[in-house]
């Protein structure tokens, strides 16, 4: 079992900047692949990005490829995401969520709020 915490949410104005933090444990950081997902309201929850677990590949959501960037800090078990161009329908809770076993994204964080401003 993985447990996950997210940080870093918030609100800003668009064009702005953030970066969100989760940090996980329960098994060894570095063995499984980390992702995050958001939900705006009234709508689905989406995949936003992914990185594999040593950090080698990575893979966007095409509305925000070129803006965010995941990251990983396998020394200190915590994924990042840093978003920048922040647009208003970047708008969302945003989750942290592992792939421990190579197979489902199984473990998720509570989540946390970003804002962005018009």
């Amino acid at each position: 079992q993985v447990q996950l915490v997210e940080s870093g949410g918030g609100l800003v104005q668009a064009g702005g900047s953030l970066r969100l933090s989760c940090a996980a444990s329960g098994r060894t950081f570095s063995t499984y692949a980390m992702g995050w997902f958001r939900r705006a309201p009234v709508k689905e929850r989406e995949f936003v990005a992914s990185i594999s677990r040593n950090g080698a590949s990575t893979y966007y959501a095409v509305s925000v490829k070129g803006r965010f960037t995941i990251s990983r800090d396998n020394a200190k078990n915590t994924v990042y995401l840093r978003m920048n161009s922040l647009k208003p329908e970047d708008t969302a809770v945003y989750y942290c969520t592992a792939d421990p076993y190579g197979s489902s994204w199984s473990n998720w964080g509570q989540g946390t709020q970003v804002t962005v401003s018009s």
